[in-house]
């Protein structure tokens, strides 16, 4: 029969004077647990971070993104490590930037001795579960040690976080990890929005293929937000408070020109909104400058841990608990290519004011799956950015900018904070430009940085990127894993 809670609290009374010891030991652990809070972590595929109105992006609607802001902190200057899914993923899970975990071109593994977060986690108590793309591939998320993982894809994950919450019966604290595929290409075929009344980037070609296209981006963006919402729903209905952390972002830019692949902040500046009722103050922005690798360090501050020292990674608890406005001076990011078709290495040093690029090899085109492939649902618009730079001089420099790269790029972000005037021959930066070039070069000396070049780049000696690979693989399958997740 069950005790009733008046007979258990008795039975831990007596407990309590006959047994000293074990009473002074349960006490001590039940005060751990409730220390320890739970966490849910939330994280996006491809989710530019102007894309939401909590970043003024107009038309989309996020409206789970904007109850976080209203409730919770919003980074107005958070950064990935690198603008593709594996590397991101890596340095998450690491704490060290990809020249150092080993997960440098996209789609290859770390070393598994890097990925140490999570069991730092569990160190200090905590069930680690995800569910959806956290980790990159199916041997990562084995290398990282989740207790629990599960893979799912869009509408899928709430519901196998449902079952799990449902059946858990672990008193341990809970980490959450939940990772939607959304908005990661293909873009879903029914868009709910009007392609007539979207909004587009500055820099993009404003054609009705790009509007249909924008349009399936935007309604992923969406969808994800949604799951978002109940993916919370379900975290305070399982913990039976909102008294828990939730952090939403992206592990890097969208798949659309100048974005994904590309270490313009398009890229590398990821949407980042934290809510913790009662420890973090509602409706805040900050300035602070923090990168993915600072945020499972972060955590396991909050968590009672130890950060590492080897690690690349600082918490940035302070920010978030109102101790401190600042956290990094500098981010830096780096880019080595993505199989045989993205094969562009590119490295940048990044200040409150100035971004500095370094294009590892101008030589050649840059050029991504979105472009050579051009599939529905992904990269097709760009047969009408073709079309359309036949006649069009301003859409003839976007796709010119597009493929040749200087191999220093100069912006001064607080004129310019898209990147669209390259300032790298501007004598009045020159001295500036020198200092950011030394501070990249001593940083890549410092992480073991080789530059190495894992595939040769298209060179611009021939035929644009699309049409060399049309050639080399004419007579070959096309490989199935060119457009992968």
């Amino acid at each position: 029969m069950m005790k009733t809670r008046r007979a258990f609290l008795r039975d831990l009374m007596v407990a309590a004077v006959t047994t000293p010891a074990l009473s002074r030991s349960y006490a001590r652990s039940a005060v751990e647990r409730k220390r320890k809070p739970n966490m849910v972590v939330f994280l996006s595929d491809d989710h530019g971070c102007l894309d939401s109105p909590v970043y003024g992006g107009a038309v989309v609607r996020t409206p789970t993104m904007q109850k976080l802001a209203a409730h919770g902190m919003v980074f107005d200057r958070a950064f990935v490590a690198s603008p593709a899914c594996g590397p991101s993923r890596a340095a998450l899970l690491s704490g060290l930037m990809p020249a150092r975990n080993g997960a440098e071109p996209n789609h290859t593994l770390p070393r598994p001795e890097t990925q140490t977060m999570v069991k730092l986690l569990q160190e200090q108590g905590y069930e680690v579960v995800a569910f959806g793309k956290v980790a990159h591939g199916r041997q990562h998320p084995q290398m990282v040690g989740f207790d629990h993982w599960q893979d799912a894809r869009r509408e899928q994950i709430a519901k196998l976080v449902k079952r799990f919450l449902a059946r858990r019966t672990s008193d341990k604290p809970l980490c959450l990890m939940v990772g939607d595929h959304r908005p990661h290409v293909r873009w879903i075929a029914e868009s709910s929005y009007d392609p007539d009344e979207v909004v587009l980037p500055e820099h993009f070609i404003d054609t009705k293929q790009t509007r249909e296209h924008w349009a399936r981006y935007l309604t992923d963006v969406t969808g994800m937000d949604a799951t978002m919402a109940e993916v919370d729903r379900l975290a305070r209905e399982h913990f039976a408070t909102d008294d828990y952390l939730f952090l939403y972002t992206a592990d890097h830019g969208a798949q659309w020109p100048f974005g994904k692949w590309n270490l313009y902040d398009a890229g590398v500046r990821t949407p980042m909104i934290v809510r913790w009722p009662g420890k973090i103050a509602p409706g805040i922005r900050t300035e602070a400058m923090v990168s993915w690798i600072d945020v499972m360090p972060t955590l396991l501050e909050l968590a009672g841990g130890t950060v590492p020292e080897h690690i690349d990674g600082r918490s940035f608890a302070d920010v978030l608990l109102g101790r401190s406005k600042e956290h990094r001076d500098v981010i830096y990011t780096t880019h080595s290519g993505d199989g045989i078709m993205n094969v562009y290495p590119i490295r940048a040093v990044r200040t409150g004011q100035f971004k500095y690029i370094r294009n590892l090899r101008p030589d050649c085109y840059h050029s991504n799956h979105s472009d050579i492939l051009r599939k529905d649902g992904a990269g097709a618009y760009w047969d009408s950015w073709d079309e359309a730079a036949q006649h069009d001089p301003k859409a003839a420099a976007v796709v010119a900018k597009y493929y040749r790269r200087p191999p220093v790029e100069f912006y001064d972000l607080t004129k310019d904070p898209t990147e669209q005037h390259n300032l790298g021959n501007d004598r009045q930066y020159a001295e500036q430009i020198k200092k950011m070039s030394t501070m990249l070069d001593e940083w890549m000396r410092a992480q073991g940085d080789t530059q190495q070049v894992f595939r040769e780049p298209y060179p611009t000696s021939g035929p644009r990127p699309r049409v060399m690979w049309q050639q080399r693989n004419r007579n070959q399958e096309v490989p199935g894993n060119t457009n992968r997740r």
